[in-house]
């Protein structure tokens, strides 16, 4: 296997015989590539001869780990098969045991490597990322995937070529994976009466689990978007993204639905919608969660991003039963092991990934199971409505995810910036929209949190060449709007090399 370079032109005959692979795809946790689709012109960061050198390099790594049995599977991309497959030889090339489960959520390989007695996985994916991206989502001890760390040293070992090519690669298709999955997911849990549901699948691979999931629960399913369709004909199936919940809400005051549940391309996140066709943030679906197992598990731990709502400080319930919680690293990788870590019953991210540990789930993050979560919520509310437990959280106006344009290769030194005038102000004494700030968390990026329980977040995407900002408030919804157009998107102006937001409030 040659040494991979950096960039290559697509049509040319390097670049059918010469391994492609962007430093810039190994990303924090995970690995992001523009593969590239017809039509767009933008360059390709990785070929199929990178992507076998990525397996080799990975495997490789593997046997430095003693996890050489490894599961692989793929989402629903026309062209994640291949990749798969690019994958799957360079990984038995390294010498490594591979156990292919097909098409598949990345909570279903996660699954894997439990049913099947695997300690790695390779699930191939871009998991909410638009067409044309591709990536992987690897780890060597479930239920953990790989953090920076390992993430450093694979990205040595493939662009240095530092390959070890061994005999005794193996490779076998495993059946049924997909009937053993929603089997295990679902258990002896049956609704006390049925609930009619929305599955929201944007076409993508969760449409081929998460309705039957939902209907071995007892609930009445309305499919929405569950045919597969590789291109994604209405939206990109991100559960995050105001389109595909405006589509959800729409759909439940159409129906006169309980509940919408949104899953993403890989099925690990679940966004909601309530019966009153308002879309809840996932953070504040954890918040409801949480109030629900802590009154059967009194001082429980969990752990939030600093994306997520401060309610989770001031909650009276969670505070009535000895809750701790605990803000920590936006990024499944990052939550997944630090529920570990702390022991904690649960996990939440603001994007929509549930981390449920026993007796609610393995570990790792999983759509499905949250949605079963949310179910089961309902299920002990005596007849409450999702919209009416909702009201009885403490009140705040917390804005959508906002992105802007950021190129990989300079977007932490900026958010660096960014958090030490933050510090500085905050050193100073000074106040954002004339309100004291309380403290600067900066675990990931600039989390500023104002005397008000109020708070403003800017952060590198750990996935995409973007920063992510996300606002919150206790006084009203204008305040904050404000947060936002007066109080960050100006000093975000001031540097050149931020581009236009994905959406605003």
């Amino acid at each position: 296997m040659k040494t991979p370079v950096s960039s290559l032109l697509p049509n040319t005959f390097d670049f059918e015989n010469t391994p492609l692979v962007k430093p810039t795809g190994f990303r924090e946790y995970d690995a992001r590539w523009w593969f590239g689709i017809i039509g767009n012109d933008k360059v390709p960061e990785l070929n199929l001869l990178g992507v076998e050198a990525l397996g080799l390099g990975l495997g490789t790594l593997l046997h430095e780990y003693g996890a050489t049995k490894v599961v692989v599977g793929h989402d629903f991309r026309f062209y994640s098969l291949t990749i798969k497959k690019s994958l799957t030889i360079g990984l038995m090339r390294a010498g490594c045991e591979v156990l292919d489960i097909g098409l598949a959520l990345s909570p279903v390989a996660y699954y894997a490597q439990f049913a099947l007695d695997a300690p790695a996985v390779a699930m191939v994916t871009a998991s909410h990322n638009e067409n044309g991206w591709t990536g992987v989502k690897m780890g060597a001890k479930r239920p953990l995937t790989f953090g920076p760390d390992e993430m450093g040293r694979l990205k040595e070992i493939v662009l240095e070529g530092k390959f070890a090519p061994r005999a005794g690669g193996s490779l076998t298709y495993v059946e049924g994976m997909k009937e053993r999955y929603i089997k295990a997911l679902v258990g002896d849990f049956k609704l006390k009466k049925p609930i009619k549901v929305i599955a929201a699948c944007g076409n993508g691979a969760a449409g081929a689990y998460a309705p039957e999931a939902l209907r071995m629960m007892g609930a009445d399913v309305i499919e929405m978007d569950c045919n597969l369709d590789y291109t994604f004909p209405k939206y990109n199936p991100n559960p995050e993204d105001v389109e595909m919940l405006h589509s959800m809400a729409e759909q439940v005051r159409e129906t006169g639905a309980e509940v919408a549940f949104g899953f993403d391309g890989d099925g690990d996140r679940c966004g909601v919608v309530d019966d009153k066709g308002e879309e809840i943030f996932a953070d504040k679906i954890g918040l409801l969660v949480a109030r629900d197992i802590s009154k059967t598990h009194k001082g429980a731990t969990f752990v939030v991003d600093v994306k997520s709502t401060g309610a989770y400080e001031i909650d009276p319930v969670l505070k009535e039963n000895n809750v701790t919680v605990d803000y920590y690293k936006t990024g499944h990788s990052y939550i997944k092991r630090r529920t570990t870590e702390l022991n904690a019953i649960a996990g939440f991210e603001k994007s929509g990934h549930f981390f449920f540990r026993a007796p609610y789930g393995l570990g790792y993050d999983d759509g499905i199971v949250a949605a079963k979560a949310v179910l089961q919520m309902l299920d002990n509310a005596n007849g409450a409505k999702l919209s009416e437990l909702k009201q009885d959280l403490p009140k705040t106006w917390t804005s959508i995810t906002m992105s802007c344009h950021c190129d990989d290769e300079i977007k932490y030194g900026i958010v660096d910036k960014i958090v030490a005038g933050f510090e500085k102000l905050a050193a100073d004494g000074g106040k954002i929209l004339g309100t004291d700030i309380k403290n600067v968390n900066t675990i990931n990026g600039a989390r500023v949190n104002l005397v008000n329980g109020s708070f403003v977040l800017v952060r590198a995407s750990s996935n995409k060449p973007e920063l992510v900002v996300v606002v919150e408030s206790t006084i009203s919804e204008q305040d904050m709007k404000d947060l936002f157009h007066k109080g960050v998107k100006p000093l975000l102006d001031t540097y050149p090399e931020i581009g236009g937001f994905n959406q605003t409030v």
